[in-house]
């Protein structure tokens, strides 16, 4: 079962959300506090939203999906860019990924966004051969680039 996340999901995601940094190979980089996720989630101005995959015969989470907008400035419409997605491993192979996917999905059709899109590590081949047999197809000719730090703090310091 798939559900939209409740305020009192939150030490649950934030317990998942450093399990898949530990999966990641960069548990020290999950930062993120209770609080920060709640007003991400709950606050008065949602910027992410989250949903959640219980267990069939428990009703015990066992994933989520942590999602926000984005916009194609080419189609014209939003798209949702899919931050996280996690099964626990005893779950894997359950649907749970699948069926949070579909539901994400769903939300693309029903509100006319224009894609669904995600990353994942190069090294992740169980989940990049899982997202193909979905269709999902790699965005070769594309490489993200980031700034975070020293280097976000100098740029955006830069103009002033």
């Amino acid at each position: 079962m798939i559900r939209e996340a409740r305020p009192d999901d939150i030490p649950q995601i934030l317990a998942f959300v450093r399990e898949l940094a530990e999966y990641e190979r960069a548990l020290d980089d999950a930062r993120a506090t209770a609080e920060q996720l709640h007003t991400a989630l709950f606050g008065p101005h949602p910027a992410a939203f989250a949903h959640i995959a219980e267990d069939d015969g428990t009703g015990e989470p066992v994933g989520f999906a942590l999602w926000f907008l984005n916009f194609s400035t080419w189609k014209g419409v939003h798209g949702l860019y899919l931050e996280d997605l996690y099964v626990r491993p005893e779950a894997r192979g359950g649907g749970h990924g699948k069926a949070l996917l579909a539901t994400l999905a769903q939300i693309c059709v029903d509100r006319g966004y224009g894609r669904l899109e995600w990353s994942v590590l190069d090294w992740n081949e169980p989940s990049i051969g899982f997202y193909k047999s979905l269709g999902a197809v790699p965005m070769d000719e594309w490489t993200v680039f980031r700034l975070t730090g020293a280097p976000l703090a100098a740029l955006g310091t830069a103009g002033n």
